[in-house]
């Protein structure tokens, strides 16, 4: 089985680790987009031209199903992926950690990047999930940026000033960028003790098994990782490597010929 991860950046590590451990039979194709990256500031069309052309090239290299482990790609371009590739590839995207986490705590802090912080669709989500609970958003001015760099000590800082804007009180913060949990351990221990974080990749990466599995495939897979770069056969950036995800993904990756 063929399972294709598409974002721009390294937001895609922490959900293709979890699959990667859970199955380590699977073959997955890795499309980043350092060309284009970061995805959030461009238009709606080009988000979605930019995805859907990813898309039919993990199609080419034999991808059976989909999975969008980015909010921007999936709150822009989920649906279009799902009309382009047909029913018969299962198609997973990515919503912030929302419901579980004001289904759990009183209050609750979404750290997102600026765009996502700012967005309709982030305060439908809150209004929709935040379950009477006081949920509070907060940007995190270029912590995304600092971990697809590798900047641990950039990265660090951005988490300081993301906890210095949170209120002491919150339960719970929901990391809202898919690149955050490659930080999980740095951003617990900078908050106040006790508070729980919340994130996505588990859920997505068990929704991912839960739709190829209802294929009812045999498993054929070698358990290789393969990884484009805006299309070109290549390697995770080195960048990936400051994080365990990255490692163990790196450790199985194809060699570009």
């Amino acid at each position: 089985m063929i399972v294709a991860l598409i974002d721009s950046g390294l937001g895609m590590l922490p959900t293709s680790a979890r699959l990667r451990m859970r199955r380590p039979d699977l073959d997955l194709i890795l499309a980043l987009d350092p060309d284009g990256a970061p995805w959030g500031p461009k238009s709606e069309q080009w988000v979605i031209d930019r995805v859907l052309a990813t898309v039919q090239r993990t199609l080419d290299r034999g991808a059976e199903a989909i999975v969008l482990p980015c909010n921007t790609a999936s709150v822009t371009a989920l649906e279009h992926v799902r009309e382009f590739v047909g029913p018969q590839i299962p198609v997973v995207g990515t919503v912030p950690a929302i419901k579980p986490a004001a289904a759990a705590c009183e209050s609750v802090a979404v750290w997102a990047t600026e765009a996502t912080t700012a967005s309709r669709y982030q305060a439908d989500l809150i209004e929709r999930f935040g379950n009477g609970s006081s949920v509070v958003a907060v940007a995190c001015h270029g912590l995304a940026d600092a971990i697809d760099f590798g900047e641990r000590e950039a990265a660090t800082a951005a988490i300081a000033s993301a906890v210095a804007r949170t209120p002491e009180d919150v339960g719970g913060v929901v990391l809202g960028c898919t690149h955050y949990p490659l930080m999980a351990d740095e951003i617990a221990a900078m908050l106040p003790t006790g508070v729980r974080l919340f994130d996505s990749a588990e859920a997505v990466a068990a929704q991912t098994l839960r739709r190829i599995d209802a294929l009812n495939r045999p498993s054929t897979g070698r358990g290789t990782v393969e990884v484009f770069l805006s299309g070109r056969l290549g390697r995770l950036p080195v960048s990936a490597e400051v994080f365990p995800a990255g490692r163990l993904l790196s450790a199985g990756h194809a060699q570009p010929s």
